[in-house]
């Protein structure tokens, strides 16, 4: 019997019922400007979704112009859960949401498995939620796709660029990058630090990022790093924080989407 890693924040992060989960997605969706190039990198944040799914739907609507060409989305997410070095690949043969289960690429998995960064970690995906928030969009917007999941731990920027550049060529490939942004400042702190950090993103200095900038921060550098050494532009789509969407102003949360076209 195929392995296959089940939903572990249904029902807090996003809605169980699937028919409630398309129709907030396509409310988020039919609120975003879906215009621009569509993008072969994004970044896009994780929270729970009347939080931050506004804020990820901007560059999803997007990625939605290009949903006929696209078949492989590999995925990058922090640990909040395990410690441990390197990335983490998954062994389940699937990952299941409330609208289906997504086929992992395990073709692709087998061949970074050789790269000495990359480990089968399932209990770094177990209940890990800064990828699975992003499944429900990418299972709307896409049609047949297979995906590769990596939780990353303690990885270096050159090791996240690895992986990276590992996939970037390869058509109908998008690469997404999963982060929030500064944690639990007031609302005109949070603004100053995010926009700052906005800055750097669209500066390519990933030097300057750290945690408390974005929780992301590893995963996010590998693709600045990436787009530096290959003269790539990255642009910001979205920049708020969960006082503009959903939450109080006096603990706030931040949320940037920003895309990479090819």
């Amino acid at each position: 019997m195929e392995k296959i890693r089940e939903a572990a924040v249904a029902g807090t992060f996003y809605p169980a019922d699937p028919e409630e989960l398309q129709s907030m997605l396509h409310n988020y969706l039919a609120e975003s400007a879906s215009d621009g190039s569509p993008p072969k990198a994004m970044i896009v944040p994780h929270a729970g979704y009347i939080y931050s799914g506004p804020v990820a739907a901007s560059g999803y609507a997007r990625l939605q112009q290009a949903a006929d060409h696209i078949d492989q989305v590999i995925l990058l997410g922090p640990a909040h859960r395990v410690a441990f070095n390197g990335l983490a690949a998954s062994s389940a043969a699937g990952f299941k949401t409330p609208l289906g289960t997504i086929p992992l690429d395990r073709a692709a998995i087998s061949d970074i498995l050789t790269l000495p960064q990359v480990h089968i970690n399932d209990e770094a995906h177990r209940l890990e939620h800064s990828l699975e928030v992003h499944l429900p969009f990418l299972q709307l917007i896409l049609n047949q796709f297979t995906l590769v999941p990596l939780v990353v731990g303690d990885a270096s920027p050159d090791e996240v660029c690895e992986i990276i550049g590992h996939f970037w060529d390869r058509p109908g490939t998008v690469i997404i990058i999963s982060s929030d942004l500064s944690h639990f400042h007031d609302y005109e702190t949070a603004v100053q630090l995010d926009n700052k950090t906005a800055r750097a993103i669209e500066g390519l200095a990933l030097e300057k990022i750290s945690h408390d900038h974005a929780c992301g921060r590893n995963p996010v550098n590998g693709l600045l790093l990436y787009a530096r050494q290959h003269g790539l532009s990255v642009h910001t789509v979205d920049l708020r924080n969960s006082g503009d969407t959903a939450g109080p102003r006096d603990q706030v949360v931040g949320y940037g989407t920003w895309v990479i076209s090819a």
